[in-house]
């Protein structure tokens, strides 16, 4: 029987809160803003209490079992990270105080710039962009901000590979540049004849994500830079997928122009459900004085904020992700050089585990080393009517988060798995066995597989009808 909701729980008169009398004016709302009625539940402090535990434990995260949904990163986040960014002066401290009494948090994001910068092989970074899709239209900006500078606003075509994350050609859009798909070859990288023939004079970037999103190492990677530069081009390194590279390659070495870092991925800051994130970006000394400001600049032993001569201006409140960026420093300055190529290493291993498990029961669609994760296709040609889905929720009855389901686009009933470093042998093996279970399961009783999930209190949901027919008012009890 399902737990009441706190609605059906109410009794008139009872409060979980009183608030202190207020020490300024009242001031009346506008008239458009106010609701003739705002019905909220009423409830004791305690019943209160135990109605957000209880939905709290019905919650999946990383804290409670694996995780291993694709392209997110969704790592364990070291709980020493949470102490850090709540220590008094940074959780604490008003983004807008002078600079004078705020030197630590200063000298905190002058330092962790300086890391990012070495980590990718860059000449400078701004922290400002709010998740990795904003520091994807930064980059745009950049570019395009470029050309204007030098006299060839014509370009104005961008090219993305078709194993793009989504967010690539929808930023490119949004700044008014012309998006050109790019197919993918037969071993999963970038065709390169498909490249050459839009390598033209309206030519302005090309957005490389690498590795890919099929958990593959662009193999061409340098002789597809050479070619967008010497179209007159630059590349913007979508680097969502830095927890395959931290340590072992650099972006800028390779000859990226711009690249985004996902704090919230790589570096261990909590995400999920639309935030927090955090999503620096980087740039070769030609283009640093494009970057957003203001960025922390170092004068002698003090630290102030200076915006670049030709920013493309801010795109972030305050100074960006402050809490998230402490806890990506706390993660840095933890592991070090050598912890962060281990974290890269294990990634990897982990990934080529699982998959070399898998890929006999599911059909690997690139048989190839990957990287930090890697993409089965979610479907048996004798079992038509079982898809991704179905495996998906399955997996939830054991206790697991589904990997992400239908992306990248280009693999059929995509399954897009990735343990991260942190998960160990037995959890992986756990995780292996779930999946050969329903592999069985799905060709012995498949009915069992389209009604999953079976454990939890909301079973399936119709997810098209959920999305087109919206419930956004709650249920209010009959005294009301």
């Amino acid at each position: 029987m399902l737990e009441k909701n706190i609605y059906e729980k109410t009794s008139i008169g009872r409060r979980a809160v009183r608030f202190p009398e207020s020490q300024v004016p009242k001031t009346e709302l506008p008239k458009e803003l106010a609701r003739d009625i705002l019905i909220l539940p009423e409830v004791d402090e305690l019943e209160a209490v135990r109605h957000f535990t209880r939905l709290s434990h019905l919650n999946h995260g990383v804290d409670t079992g694996f995780y291993p949904l694709g392209s997110c990163t969704m790592k364990y986040n070291p709980k020493v990270n949470e102490k850090t960014a709540r220590f008094e002066g940074f959780a604490n401290s008003h983004p807008f105080a002078p600079v004078e009494l705020v030197q630590g948090n200063l000298e905190l994001m002058y330092e962790i710039q300086e890391w990012l910068a070495e980590i990718g092989g860059f000449s400078a970074v701004t922290l400002q962009p709010a998740a990795g899709a904003h520091g994807e239209l930064t980059g745009i900006l950049i570019i395009r901000k470029y050309f204007e500078t030098i006299g060839e606003p014509h370009r104005n075509k961008v090219l993305v590979p078709d194993s793009a994350h989504g967010t690539n050609p929808a930023t490119t859009a949004m700044s008014g540049m012309k998006v050109v798909e790019i197919k993918s070859d037969k071993n999963g990288n970038v065709d390169i004849d498909a490249l050459r023939a839009e390598c033209d004079e309206n030519l302005a970037g090309f957005m490389l994500t690498n590795p890919n999103t099929l958990g593959l190492f662009e193999e061409n990677v340098q002789e597809i830079i050479q070619i967008v530069h010497d179209a007159g081009g630059l590349v913007y390194g979508d680097g969502a997928n830095m927890n395959a590279l931290m340590g072992i390659v650099k972006p800028g070495e390779l000859g990226f122009d711009i690249l985004h870092y996902n704090l919230h991925k790589t570096f261990s800051t909590p995400h999920g459900g639309g935030g927090p994130g955090s999503g620096p970006v980087g740039v070769v000394e030609k283009l640093a004085e494009f970057l957003p400001g203001p960025i922390v600049v170092k004068d002698g032993d003090a630290f102030d904020f200076d915006t670049p001569k030709s920013s493309i201006g801010r795109l972030k409140a305050f100074h960006g992700h402050f809490g998230v960026i402490v806890r990506a420093y706390t993660y840095i300055l933890m592991h070090g050089s050598s912890g962060l190529f281990d974290v890269s290493k294990y990634a990897v291993l982990n990934a080529n585990y699982l998959m070399h498990k898998l890929k006999g029961v599911y059909k690997l669609p690139y048989d190839r080393t990957c990287m930090h994760e890697f993409v089965l296709e979610g479907y048996w040609e004798d079992v038509p009517d079982i898809h991704a889905l179905d495996i998906a929720k399955r997996l939830i009855d054991y206790g697991i988060h589904p990997p992400t389901n239908y992306f990248p686009l280009i693999v059929k009933e995509a399954l897009m798995i990735e343990p991260t470093e942190t998960e160990n042998k037995e959890s992986l093996d756990r995780f292996v066995e779930a999946m050969l279970k329903i592999a069985e399961e799905a060709k012995s009783n498949p009915e069992i597989l389209k009604t999953a999930p079976h454990n939890t209190p909301i079973k399936r949901l119709d997810e098209v009808k959920a999305a087109k027919d919206l419930v956004l008012c709650c249920y209010l009890p009959e005294q009301y």
